[in-house]
């Protein structure tokens, strides 16, 4: 079949690739001028399965409240007079309970595990190199509470197949010495040996490079305009430009954008952007610096290094589609950073980035087929778009090609 997908960040992108290595022809709709420019291009750089607790949990709205008016604050509501904002709050504030919470985590979970295999595969078919560590993922905790919290959920996560272990925090200094010099003390924290990191907007492009080898086409610089319908079926994909394209299939994964397009089709779907900042440090040549990524939980940080850069990324600000600087989110990642790794960075200039991640309430994505026949989404990641995509694009592809999935498609479903 002719199948057209709509992105080219790390999720857009996977799709293609697997669509295409299931017999389809596929063309690549982006507005940017290559792949992975948007969502993809400065991001924590982690496949962090053991990072399935979704902020919408009961302990999340106490710390909302707390955080409200404070620029730094790891999550920042910014309230708007925008009725989607508050639709998809309002769904949040449902999905905080404890047995939506683990419904929740057992779905990303099996989602994530699930990528996280297509990944290594692919990688090995390919080779495609992206700065890619496997040394696993050490969540530290410097607050005794949130370490506590912590113990239950990592629990959770073993008895659906994430080895997340918990560590005291001699421990956690052996398998990443550079925290001995943190001047904020640990309490304890949690280790996945089986996650991995990696540059997710060179993962995109690379991989992009080989689709078009396969022979997918990429229609970059071209911004979807509309969707076409006609007698329950999407009829072509309107650019910008007036030109009309059709297929038999069509894929949405435009990341926070996804809504805004399918809106006038009559499909709502609860996905919102939650704007989220990175730095890439240079590090100093005798720095001591981590080389196993690591999740701040409570300042809902990652850091990842990439050769002789260190990403340092994370915090969520729901402010609609605006991808500016905000100056004292900015320093809130130094200063952390210098904390945690004060013999780390060199004195040259951070790069900041600011990128709109797709939020559900639930933080579980929609991977799957609309009420239109030949329309489908992969959208809705949020924070584990780079962890999830490879995932979603094979049991996206399994779905359109009419396959038995690998794993349940029923939780990912609009």
């Amino acid at each position: 079949m002719r199948v057209i997908v709509m992105g080219a960040g790390v999720v857009g992108t996977t799709a293609a690739w697997y669509l295409s290595a299931a017999g389809h022809e596929v063309t690549v709709i982006d507005r940017q001028p290559a792949a992975g420019l948007e969502t993809s291009f400065a991001n924590g750089g982690q496949i962090s399965v053991c990072h399935a607790e979704p902020w919408a949990n009961p302990g999340a709205l106490p710390k909302l409240l707390k955080w409200i008016g404070h620029e730094s604050s790891p999550l920042l509501w910014r309230m708007r007079a925008d009725p989607a904002q508050w639709a998809w709050g309002l769904r949040f504030i449902r999905e905080c309970t404890p047995a939506r919470t683990r419904a929740n985590i057992i779905a990303i979970l099996k989602l994530a595990l699930h990528s996280r295999d297509c990944l290594q595969a692919l990688r090995a078919e390919l080779g495609l190199e992206y700065d890619h560590l496997e040394r696993g993922i050490l969540h530290v905790y410097t607050d005794a509470r949130e370490f506590e919290h912590a113990i239950p959920q990592a629990e959770l996560m073993r008895q659906y197949g994430c080895d997340r272990f918990v560590k005291t925090a001699e421990e956690c200094m052996q398998i990443e010495p550079a925290l001995r010099h943190s001047t904020r003390p640990l309490v304890g924290g949690t280790y996945t040996a089986d996650d991995e990191s990696g540059d997710a907007h060179k993962f995109t492009q690379a991989l992009a490079a080989r689709c078009a080898e396969r022979g997918v086409v990429y229609r970059y610089g071209s911004a979807v305009s509309s969707l076409q319908t006609q007698a329950g079926s999407i009829s072509g994909v309107r650019l910008d430009n007036g030109e009309l394209l059709s297929a038999d299939r069509y894929v949405v994964a435009l990341g926070s954008y996804t809504p805004l397009l399918l809106r006038p089709l009559g499909l709502t779907l609860p996905i919102y952007p939650g704007k989220g900042y990175s730095a890439t440090l240079t590090l100093r040549e005798d720095a001591v610096a981590p080389s196993v990524s690591i999740i701040d939980d409570g300042h809902k940080l990652v850091y990842s290094r990439f050769g002789n850069r260190l990403r340092v990324a994370g915090t969520a600000e729901f402010t609609g589609y605006d991808t500016s600087l905000n100056a004292v989110r900015c320093e809130a990642l130094i200063r952390r950073t210098q904390a945690l790794f004060p013999l780390a960075i060199s004195d040259e200039a951070p790069q900041f980035w600011a990128g709109l991640r797709p939020a559900t309430p639930s933080n579980v994505p929609y991977v799957g087929p609309s009420r239109y026949d030949n329309l489908f989404v992969d959208s809705g990641h949020g924070t584990l778009g780079w962890t999830m995509s490879c995932g979603s694009g094979q049991l996206l592809a399994d779905l359109i090609s009419g396959r038995e999935p690998a794993i349940d498609p029923q939780p990912y479903r609009l």
